[in-house]
Parts: structure tokens; C-alpha cells; sequence
């Protein structure tokens, strides 16, 4: 007979590149189920993109690029836990501009 495997909690990073804003958050499930959000940061690019009256998915990719780093750091350490505390990553993969998508 088999024996169910012991819960423990699991912490992932999300990251969303899809159009133009770049994301990071960090989510513990705990044993229980429950979620919890241990950081969530948004980085617009809204003034990037304004003067063209809407987004431009060269300009949105290599922001993505000049910013995925720092908020990621700035996400782990609001969030308290350590890069070696992480259990896995969870990307966006599409919908989205490709340019975007492939960071």
C-alpha cells in the first residue's frame, strides 16, 4: 500500500513579460493548501510606449530585459525568503508579443 506524500510548503516565483509590464511575485502553498503572497511588484512601461498611443513590442521586450533582474531581486527580498528557498519558477509562456515572451 502506498503512502501519501508528506505536504510541506512549496514557494514559487512568477514572472509575467507577456506584453508590457514586468512582473515578479512570490506565492507559498502551504501544507493546509492555502496560498500566500509573499511579494508581488509591477514594473509599468506605460511612459515607454505613450508617445506611439500604444504598446511597441521592440520597446516592451528590451524593457523587459533592463528590468527582470531587479525586480526579481526586489521581490525576494520583500518577500523574506532566499533564492534557495524557491521550489520552482512559473512563467508566462503566452498569450503575448513573442519579444516579451522569450525573456
Amino acid at each position: 500500500m502506498a503512502t501519501a506524500p508528506n505536504p510541506r510548503d512549496l514557494v514559487v516565483l512568477g514572472l509575467e513579460t507577456s506584453c508590457d509590464e514586468t512582473a515578479a511575485a512570490l506565492v507559498r502553498r502551504e501544507a493546509s493548501g492555502k496560498g500566500v503572497i509573499l511579494a508581488n511588484l509591477v514594473r509599468s512601461q506605460l511612459a515607454l510606449h505613450a508617445e506611439f498611443g500604444g504598446v511597441v513590442p521592440e520597446i516592451a521586450a528590451r524593457a523587459h530585459l533592463d528590468h527582470v533582474d531587479a525586480i526579481i531581486r526586489r521581490a525576494i527580498a520583500e518577500s523574506g525568503v532566499t533564492l534557495a528557498d524557491i521550489d520552482a519558477v512559473a512563467a508566462t509562456v503566452g498569450p503575448g508579443l513573442i519579444g516579451g515572451l522569450i525573456v
